[in-house]
């Protein structure tokens, strides 16, 4: 049975604050109950603590939408992360988050064009089909065409800067960094999340985008988007039956045909990063479809990254085993990204160094033979395991500032969510 539709959205900063702490009490009772349980008779299983507390985060997170959903949906691609229950249940953020009810989708309809979704379009479908972070997508025919219409939860954007502003102090808390340290890495994420809430500038980049790569990929292929019935809260483009990846993933047992479309979305990838500069920069499952023809319609522009020609080419000089193979230029180009500070000890440049040089020929790793087999599932754990070692790692966490220029955060997550979409397919692709 499916969850009835939402009818609000909390929307003051008092009441945001509430639901989170509401959550985090929540949590703290579970946490007692386990404790008090493996107190009293010996027995106390994880497995079920972790699926209770992912359960109340969630059901705050999607109550809430916006930033905490849009966190949600960002932790879920990193498996290594959060708790198997904590991913799971994070993952709904991706395309199926619970729906928004049709009253306050028409009222958004009101207030952005003065008119009624039924004034716009001849049907107009008061569930929504899917629904994620900062709106949800909801069927609409006009004559014989047949569109998606995505629709901001209403506040989202409102609240965006509060939302943002309780998370901070716990993530500084997390990751044991102050405020000064992680500032400059707050505003990137900040300034994206924003633009995320402006769904015409998210129109004017699809569009954009779409038009630039149409073409030049294999197997790629994008909706049509309609500015006459988009605005800054609602985005129109052409509705494309198919199946989101990760279903496509489970569901495809041809294995030449997963190598196609995971080549497809490599190509992709590397076209937007190496020739325009800008990129799709919200890799997870739910952004991309495979329609009948095992095309990839890949979805959602409203998370993009442009890159500057200085820090394009000092990012993947990385990639290049001379660099790599000589102490000297590596330290260099570390270096020019900012990865040292004039502070550190020379333990500490040590320390980074060997974690540095560690993650650049593991991550480079796809690239140097020209062709890669994602199907290889220790690649992937070995990432994990690198990344679990340096989170456990107490003399790393006593270097308490945060390094590397801040446009390589979605850059990283980019890179990091499609080697996670290509261990999802299996993929045996090339990468040259």
């Amino acid at each position: 049975m499916s969850a009835p539709d939402q009818s609000s959205i909390p929307s003051g900063k008092a009441s945001r604050i509430a639901a989170l702490a509401g959550a985090g009490a929540k949590v703290g009772v579970n946490y007692l109950k386990h404790y008090g349980k493996r107190a009293f008779s010996g027995d106390g299983d994880r497995s079920e603590l972790d699926e209770a507390n992912a359960s109340a985060v969630y059901s705050t997170f999607s109550r809430l939408k916006g930033g905490p959903l849009k966190l949600a949906q960002m932790l879920s691609i990193d498996k290594n992360m959060l708790p198997e229950a904590f991913r799971t249940q994070f993952a709904q953020a991706q395309y199926s988050a619970p729906p928004l009810s049709y009253p306050l989708v028409a009222r958004t309809f009101k207030r952005e064009f003065g008119k009624g979704p039924l004034d716009l379009f001849d049907t107009f479908s008061q569930s929504a089909k899917h629904g994620a972070s900062i709106g949800q997508v909801h069927e609409a025919t006009k004559g014989d065409q047949t569109f998606a219409v995505k629709v901001q939860y209403p506040g989202v954007a409102d609240s965006l800067n509060s939302d943002l502003a309780v998370v901070k102090p716990i993530a500084l808390q997390i990751l044991g960094l102050s405020d000064m340290d992680v500032e400059p890495y707050f505003q990137e994420v900040k300034k994206r999340l924003l633009e995320e809430t402006d769904y015409s500038l998210e129109l004017e980049r699809s569009i954009s985008l779409s038009k630039s790569t149409a073409g030049q990929v294999e197997g790629i292929r994008f909706p049509r988007y309609y500015p006459e019935l988009s605005n800054r809260r609602v985005l129109t483009m052409d509705w494309i039956d198919g199946r989101p990846l990760d279903r496509f993933a489970r569901e495809e047992s041809d294995q030449a045909v997963k190598n196609q479309v995971g080549q497809a979305i490599w190509d992709f990838y590397q076209f937007q990063i190496h020739k325009l500069k800008q990129f799709h920069a919200d890799p997870h499952p739910g952004n991309f479809l495979v329609d009948a023809s095992n095309e990839v319609v890949v979805l959602d522009f409203g998370c993009t990254k442009e890159l500057d020609h200085e820090f394009h080419r000092d990012y993947f000089r990385f990639l290049d085993l001379e660099v790599l193979n000589d102490p000297q230029t590596f330290e260099a180009a570390l270096r020019q990204l900012g990865v040292f500070s004039d502070d550190d000890s020379p333990r500490e440049r040590e320390l980074i160094l060997e974690g540095a040089e560690r993650g650049a020929r593991l991550l480079g790793r796809p690239f140097h033979d020209g062709e890669f087999d994602f199907s290889d599932e220790t690649y992937m754990a070995s990432i994990f395991e690198m990344g679990d070692d340096q989170r456990k790692n107490t003399e790393l966490k006593q270097i308490k500032s945060a390094r590397g220029s801040a446009d390589s955060i979605y850059l990283n997550r980019a890179y990091f969510g499609l080697y996670s979409l290509m261990g999802l397919l299996k993929a045996h692709i090339r990468t040259g």
